[in-house]
């Protein structure tokens, strides 16, 4: 079993529902068991026009599948909840993204982990700093330095 770590978001057509089903439904996936989700945050939308605001969590998964597996079976869940692609940073129902597979870099082009800019997103990085905040990242960067260099603006944390 391999610990991974999943962000959750979503904008559109009750958000707070939306993540909520989705953590249940990445809690039944097989071969997988979910150890611990963080609470809810609601952040500013980035991307394209005026969007809703987003609802964000992170939770971290022990599972057996393969990058590949894990990504293709999120991507499921995506759709089952009514996930389109059609925009870059569009809108959307659910975003279930990667953020860490074990200590592993991953580097394919349907699959980039550690995620590409978790870095630079307070709406990752704080929920994933309240269910693990002494994580070291595979480029060795801990969770706490990355924080100190990210600001909260735009960030609530819901009760």
């Amino acid at each position: 079993m391999i610990d991974c770590y999943i962000a959750l978001g979503s904008n559109l057509e009750q958000p707070l529902l939306q993540v909520n089903e989705a953590l249940h439904q990445i809690d039944a996936m097989t071969h997988s068991k979910l150890i611990c989700s963080s609470s809810w945050y609601r952040s500013k939308a980035i991307g394209p026009g005026k969007q809703p605001d987003y609802i964000n969590g992170v939770c971290k998964l022990s599972t057996e599948l393969k990058p590949l597996n894990l990504l293709q079976a999120l991507q499921n869940i995506e759709q089952q909840q009514g996930r389109t692609r059609s925009q870059r940073w569009a809108a959307r129902t659910l975003d279930l993204d990667i953020l860490l597979y074990g200590n592993q870099i991953i580097n394919l082009p349907e699959l980039e982990i550690p995620h590409p800019r978790m870095q630079q997103r307070n709406f990752v990085l704080y929920p994933l700093y309240e269910i693990s905040g002494e994580l070291t990242l595979p480029d060795q960067h801990s969770l706490q330095a990355l924080l100190e260099h990210c600001t909260q603006t735009g960030l609530e944390k819901l009760s």
